[in-house]
Parts: C-alpha cells; structure tokens; sequence
C-alpha cells in the first residue's frame, strides 16, 4: 500500500511538471487554459480506461480520493497568511457576496426546473427529481453528487448517481475551460482591477542593520524550516476541521431525518477553513503572524489546487456522459448559461469595484469544485491584491452548511417529490427575486452614501 501510494503521488507529481511545461510552452493560459487542466488530460490518456493504459488501476484508485484531501487542504490555508478583516468594513463586500452566491445556487434549482418542466418530461419523460442535478453536481461537485445519489433514487430518479457525477464532471471542465476564456475576455476589456503600485520596502532601521530584532518580532527561519512550519500550522487548521467534524457527527447519532442526513453529508473542508480562522486568530492575539508566511501559504494551496484540478481530470470517467447525454447538455447547458449571465450581469451591479476578481471566484466554484474558483481567480489576480479571499472564504463559512451538500441541498429533493415541482420552482423563483433585488437595493445604497 505504501508502495502504491508513493506511486501515485510521484506519478501525480511527473504529470503536474509536464502539463505545466507543456502549458508554458504552449501559452495555454493566453487561451484561458490552466496547466493542471492539460496534466489531467494527459493522465486521462495513459489512464486504465484511455488509449494508451500505462498507469495501473490501484493509482487511479488512490487519485480518486484525493481532491477531497487536497481541497481540505487549500481550505486550511486560505485565510492563514492574511490579515483577518476588521468587522466593520466587512459588511458591504460580505453582504454582497452572500447575495450573489444564493442567487447563483437558486438560480440553478430555478434554471433545471424550468428545463424539466417545460422540455425534459415532456420529450423525455424524465423524473422531476431531474431539477436538482445543476446545484448538486455543479455546486456540490463530485462528493455532493456521490453523497445524494441513493436518496434521488429513492425518489424516481433511476441512475441519480451516475447523472450527478457526470454533471459534476461537465462543471468541473466547463468552469476551468470557460472560466478561463472569460479571463481572457476580461484582460481585453480592461475589467481587472487595476492595483496601485506597491510601496517600496522602507530603509532598514539602525536596529535592524545592527541585526537587532524588533521585541514583537519571530526570527525568520530558514526556507525549509519556514515551510515545515507553514505546512505544520494547515496541518493544525485541517485537524481543528476533523475534530469539529468528528464532534458533529458524535452530536447526531441520537437524531434522524434531515440534521442526521446533512451531517453525514457534510465534508471536512468548510470546518477545515473554520480551523483556519481559529489558527490566523491566535496568531494576530498573540503577535506571532510573521510564523504564517503569506507567500508560502499562497503557494501551499495553489500546489494543492493545481494537483486536485490533475487527479480529478485524470480519474474522469468519460462513460458516464455517453449515458442519458441529451438531458445532461440541456441541463449544462442551462446550468452555464445561467451561471455566466449572473456574474456577466449581476455581479458588476452588486459587488464592489474589484467586482470581477469576487465574480470570477464565485463562477468556479458555483460550475466546478472551490479549487476551480480559486485558480480562476490566481489567473485573474496573480499577485493576490484583491480583497476577493477573504470575503470568499468568509461566506463559504455562511453557506456551506447551506449549499452544496449543505441542509438545501438535502431538503431539496424531498421537497421536490412532496410539494411538486410547480411549486418548488415557484418558490425559487420567488427567492432568486428577492437576492437580486436585495443585492441591487445594498448597492445602491452603498453608492448614495
């Protein structure tokens, strides 16, 4: 076993170098197509099921259990190298990207209702239960989709795990290829932020020339010990995410229904980020930031984004899309569709003014997995100066527990099969109504004051 993980992980390794080679030499990111996405692929064609199976079977295996690994990991270093934000100017930006992210998923229960009832069940015939495939695969991705599988077949929907995971499939290259092309498109149209200059480094005081420390400063370590340690305090941030998690669930199992359901479904990685809070939080009471390195924790999570988007494009099982193909396009379709106008149209109207690099994130993540959403915003914002993370990261925290494998998730089908799919997409209807018209109401608002 250990052999076979060691394996797997050189192997992952060999395809991130080459597909990133590649991509340099290739000038694929000209073309709003990230290196990891060409690694996967070449793993695709030398998987079991490609054209040329050179990899074994029992690697495949160990890389298909490790984008829940890795994006546990990128959550538990997001919010260690920054600043935490002050609470009171947290409210505007927060606000709106909470309003943005509800309308996106909404608008995707709204979108994939709409599909089924006026075109799927009468060509197709399909079960209603249809209507929740664009928030569960796209939003949730993969493990949402596996999570929720038995419960859509418990409810008609023959197949409801396949259909998810090859949903969450088409979101996972819809959001990295067309995520992508928007940045492309962005870049042309001049609607990246454009940052002032950062200020040049200050002269270094009699103190320091003297190699005195000032008293509130950590020595810097060396290169490997500085990473050890930023490697160490994710590492405390993802345990303080498996122990919240492990505590919930010991909470749960005297209950049933619904709170049972949504705390077995529910992944480490939002409590990981929680863990990662809880870590910047003690490190800024204590004075001790500098031991969290913005840098390396930057390159922490795009390593852990980067081989995450690889080992998911190389397991893809490329058959599952040749199955039930005509309702999946309708359902992509309208699912990408919706999800660009929102961020194409919406976003610049509620957001704040680096309203792309917020939007850009929010697109990956609601059409692939988070890991998307933040290599989107890396190709957006290579030198991390927007103040897109933070508020991101923050609303994750909100939502979660929500969306995306969250309690919606869950009720959704439920109340699709119990209340009839007219009403529960007159519901979202109603819903995606009031996030827009809340989130154009705060922006305007915020504009007159």
């Amino acid at each position: 076993m250990i052999q076979t993980f060691a394996l797997a992980l050189l192997l992952l390794i060999i395809l991130l170098a080459v597909g990133t080679v590649l991509g340099r030499g290739l000038g694929s990111h000209r073309w709003g197509i990230p290196e990891a996405l060409l690694a996967g692929s070449l793993g695709l064609l030398v998987a079991p099921s490609g054209p040329w199976p050179l990899i074994p079977q029992a690697v495949i295996d160990l890389w298909d259990q490790l984008p829940l690994i890795l994006l546990t990991m990128v959550f538990g270093s997001l919010l260690l190298g920054k600043p935490l934000p002050q609470p009171g100017g947290l409210w505007r930006p927060l606000s709106a990207q909470v309003l943005l992210a509800l309308t996106l998923a909404f608008g995707q229960y709204l979108v994939a209702s709409l599909a089924v009832l006026l075109l799927l069940q009468p060509w197709l015939g399909v079960s209603p239960v249809m209507a929740c495939l664009i928030e569960v695969a796209y939003e949730g991705g993969h493990g949402s989709a596996a999570a929720m599988g038995p419960t859509y077949e418990r409810l008609g929907l023959v197949g409801g795990e396949a259909l998810g995971l090859a949903m969450a499939t088409v979101g996972l290259l819809a959001s990295t290829l067309v995520g992508g092309l928007v940045v492309v498109v962005a870049r042309s149209r001049g609607w990246l932020t454009v940052f002032p200059p950062a200020p040049a480094a200050a002269a270094p005081t009699p103190a320091a020339q003297a190699g005195v420390a000032p008293a509130a400063a950590v020595p810097a370590p060396g290169a490997l010990a500085a990473w050890s340690l930023n490697l160490a305090l994710a590492g405390i941030a993802v345990a303080i995410g498996w122990l919240a998690l492990e505590g919930l669930q010991w909470w749960a199992q005297g209950s049933d229904g619904v709170l049972r359901s949504v705390i077995d479904a529910l992944p480490v990685f939002p409590l990981a980020l929680v863990g990662s809070l809880l870590v910047r939080l003690v490190l800024e009471r204590t004075g001790t930031t500098a031991l969290a390195s913005a840098t390396i924790q930057s390159r922490i999570g795009t390593l852990c984004a980067d081989l995450l988007i690889t080992a998911a494009t190389a397991c893809l099982d490329l058959s599952l899309l040749a199955h039930n193909w005509r309702p999946l396009t309708v359902l992509a379709l309208v699912g990408l569709v919706w999800n660009l106008a929102v961020i194409l149209l919406l976003a610049p109207r509620i957001l704040p003014p680096d309203w792309f690099e917020r939007g850009i994130l929010e697109f990956g993540q609601a059409t692939g997995v988070a890991a998307s959403g933040l290599l989107l915003l890396r190709m957006a914002d290579p030198d991390d100066r927007s103040e897109a993370l933070p508020a991101f990261s923050i609303k994750q925290l909100l939502l979660q527990p929500l969306l995306a494998g969250g309690v919606i998730t869950v009720v959704a089908p439920l109340a699709v099969a119990g209340w009839g799919l007219p009403l529960w997409t007159g519901v979202c209807l109603g819903l995606v109504l009031l996030w827009i018209g809340l989130g154009l109401w705060l922006a305007a608002r915020a504009k007159a004051g």
